[in-house]
């Protein structure tokens, strides 16, 4: 009920502003016909009619300018106060009415210390008036303290209908900026996401594409000469070319946004498939040697992916671009760190060769809390050094055969 008041009275100020001129005109009138004990006893004098009509009216601009509304009716109220000696009636609360809206609307408008500033000011008028023209001679009565105390009322309220309409407004304001911050971090988060599912599928497509050329050149060489080993050749294409779209169908699964998320094809790549891996470079031509130093020890999910996709993708940088039939890969397990070592003898590589591949591994290495750099080496070739995390909570003892070398 008080909220479609509430409503109503917003969507129509000009009609709530003449009901309420209209009644508190009223009111004051009506209080200039009568007496105590409160009696009609006449009709109202002409003069005190004019003023209070005057006196209300000055509310129609109390949305404009509260600051002159009260200067008005602070007169006005002093005038019919000071008439009512004379014309017989008394100087009540009845007759301030206009000035206690007048403060009311001032204090919901501006600032505490404007509303407490004007308040003093009119109830100090109000006092004095009614302290000089007063009826029986008295300089102060109970009644004129009570009008006081009714002139500060509507200020006091309103204030505090105040206060709360701006601790609505901070609270709907701090609401609105969580809601703004959720979704900024939901955007980052979209963003991160976005960046790894583009680091993988450049990896699975760098590495399998390289792959796959570099098998293709070598049967297209032999078909003529070598048919038997052509067609060998084409087979390992052909699992190349199936692990690819296994790999690349796994990956974009990730980009779907409806229904449930899809099983993966197969478990992510782990250093448990590096012999794998290595092997695969060696159909396409690469011979690549593994080794071990220190004891095997537990990798975190991210660390072992990690680890994995820095090894392919430094292999299959060397594989475009190094010249070389030959790399190694060298794995040193500390206290704190796995250091992985890629290295190879071309002479055709340069620092900036490798494009986005040098980007991803970096950004993979710095997004589990490691490091990436790569150079030059002093005499031949070209060198990937990756440090990163181990965070295994129990060193496993090395499996036999930790030097190893693939197919």
């Amino acid at each position: 009920m008080i909220a479609e008041m509430r409503l109503w009275a917003r969507c129509r100020p000009r009609q709530v502003d003449v009901t309420l001129v209209v009644a508190l005109c009223g009111l004051a009138v009506l209080s200039t016909t009568m007496t105590q004990p409160p009696h009609i006893v006449r009709w109202p004098p002409l003069p005190a009619v004019l003023v209070a009509v005057c006196s209300s009216s000055a509310l129609f601009a109390h949305r404009t300018f509260p600051r002159l509304t009260v200067v008005a009716t602070t007169a006005g109220t002093a005038v019919l106060g000071a008439m009512g000696a004379s014309l017989g009636y008394q100087f009540s609360s009845t007759v301030a009415g206009p000035l206690m809206a007048a403060l009311y609307s001032l204090a919901w408008r501006t600032d505490s210390r404007t509303t407490a500033r004007c308040t003093a000011a009119s109830a100090l008028v109000l006092l004095t008036a009614s302290a000089i023209w007063s009826p029986n001679g008295t300089p102060v009565q109970a009644e004129q303290v009570g009008l006081v105390g009714f002139v500060l009322l509507p200020s006091a309220v309103a204030d505090s209908m105040r206060s709360r309409r701006d601790y609505v407004t901070a609270v709907e304001a701090r609401a609105e900026m969580a809601i703004r911050t959720r979704e900024e971090e939901a955007r980052t988060r979209v963003g991160a996401e976005r960046m790894r599912i583009a680091r993988e599928l450049h990896d699975v497509v760098a590495h399998h594409v390289t792959l796959a050329h570099a098998q293709a050149a070598t049967a297209e060489y032999l078909l003529s000469t070598k048919p038997d080993k052509a067609q060998h050749v084409m087979q390992n294409l052909t699992t190349t070319l199936v692990s690819a779209l296994g790999e690349l169908r796994a990956t974009v699964g990730l980009l779907r946004e409806t229904g449930e998320p899809l099983t993966p094809v197969e478990p992510a790549p782990r250093l448990s498939r590096l012999p794998a891996l290595l092997a695969s470079f060696g159909r396409a031509g690469l011979d690549v040697s593994l080794t071990c130093d220190g004891p095997r020890q537990a990798l975190s999910s991210g660390v072992d992916l990690t680890a994995y996709r820095i090894v392919q993708e430094a292999l299959t940088n060397v594989t475009k671009h190094a010249g070389t039939t030959s790399a190694s890969v060298h794995l040193a397990y500390g206290d704190h760190l796995l250091t992985i070592t890629v290295r190879d003898d071309g002479e055709q590589r340069t620092t900036g060769a490798a494009g986005y591949g040098l980007i991803g591994m970096r950004e993979r290495a710095q997004a589990v809390g490691g490091r990436l750099r790569a150079r030059r080496r002093s005499d031949v070739g070209f060198e990937v050094v990756a440090e990163l995390p181990t965070d295994a909570p129990h060193p496993e003892s090395p499996p036999p055969g930790e030097h190893k070398e693939a197919e």
